[in-house]
């Protein structure tokens, strides 16, 4: 039995917390909750009937559980994300952390090599990949159907409209780590990028983004992500293109199509009605999921599926891309913090 813990019992905190009780037929038990905030952490004990805490190393010494979902926010939805992942990890767990790793690219690499040290399995929620459509268009890439890579174009947006935010940055820094890495995944290490963006009326934040993007294996790309479209459907489009083919990723699991170049016969996989994706929490599902899966089995923490190195890397494509702005210029990805 895999003992399972959760700390920041926000939104997200709830949506793993409730995941993890679900899968009892894994061998998973929710073994407690915590947040700073006394009313958060008490509702989330009193609705997942476990204990809840208000200081995450009282937990996890009591508790010695051998998962932690770290789902805190902080600045920028992230900077709160370091002390408990570090405290996890040195107290034994294996930790899944919440998007992005951390705000800050030296606290993140000091979470990766801490993990590496210590020989645990850390992953980052990068749950766009976790779909079988994404899973299917990966397979294409991998039969050799999609060919020799020529670009990726990528789109992700969402309406979010608060009225202030702890940075300019924001939006780059909050949604495109998962656009960045849907990009990795299937396009591997991004060499150069050059960003271009606005702020719409109204806004003080860089709301609208324009990204070109060089792969290190020669393909080029490109990345559009926006707060500023009403949330709907669709939200997310990821091309895929090479000299044998070129698929279409859509919304992450409604649809993949892969349009070959030598025939005008097209390969479609739609999410079906019953069985498929019902919303976007069977996103998460999948991914925590396939955590626990990969911890169960004794997976070795360097083969971990959307893995906190790669939520890293993507993090550190996102912090070249806001130098770019800053600076007006094509920023290599090597040159942020290592």
């Amino acid at each position: 039995m895999l003992k399972v813990c959760v700390i920041g019992m926000g939104n997200i905190g709830n949506v793993h917390a409730s995941v993890y009780s679900e899968l009892k037929d894994k061998n998973v038990k929710l073994a407690g909750v915590c947040d700073i905030i006394r009313e958060r952490a008490e509702a989330a004990g009193k609705k997942f009937g476990v204990p809840w805490y208000l200081d995450a190393r009282e937990m996890l010494e009591e508790l010695k559980p051998d998962i932690c979902s770290v789902t805190t926010g902080g600045f920028e939805y992230s900077s709160d994300h370091y002390l408990p992942t570090i405290q996890a990890l040195e107290a034994g767990c294996h930790v899944l952390c919440e998007k992005p790793i951390c705000n800050d690219l030296e606290k993140a690499q000091i979470m990766v090599d801490t993990a590496k040290r210590l020989g645990r399995c850390f992953a980052v929620n990068l749950n766009h990949r976790f779909t079988p459509a994404a899973r299917i268009v990966k397979q294409w890439q991998a039969e050799g159907l999609i060919g020799h890579l020529l670009f990726i174009n990528m789109a992700l947006w969402i309406g979010r409209f608060e009225p202030s935010f702890d940075t300019e940055y924001y939006h780059l820094k909050a949604l495109n780590p998962h656009s960045v890495d849907i990009m990795r995944y299937f396009g591997g290490d991004i060499d150069t990028v050059h960003c271009f963006a606005t702020k719409a009326p109204g806004r003080d934040i860089w709301s609208t983004a324009s990204i070109n993007v060089k792969f290190k294996n020669g393909a080029v790309g490109h990345l559009t992500s926006s707060y500023d479209i009403k949330r709907g459907h669709p939200m997310e489009r990821c091309e895929v293109a090479g000299v044998k083919g070129r698929a279409v990723l859509e919304d992450m699991w409604r649809e993949a199509v892969l349009y070959p170049a030598d025939s005008l016969v097209k390969k479609v996989f739609t999410n079906p009605t019953f069985g498929g994706f019902r919303d976007f929490y069977d996103t998460f599902k999948d991914r925590i999921s396939c955590f626990v899966e990969q911890v169960a089995r004794g997976g070795r923490p360097e083969d971990i599926d959307g893995s906190g190195e790669q939520g890293l890397e993507a993090s550190r494509v996102i912090h070249a891309a806001i130098e770019s702005l800053k600076t007006g210029m094509p920023v290599k990805v090597e040159t942020m913090v290592k």
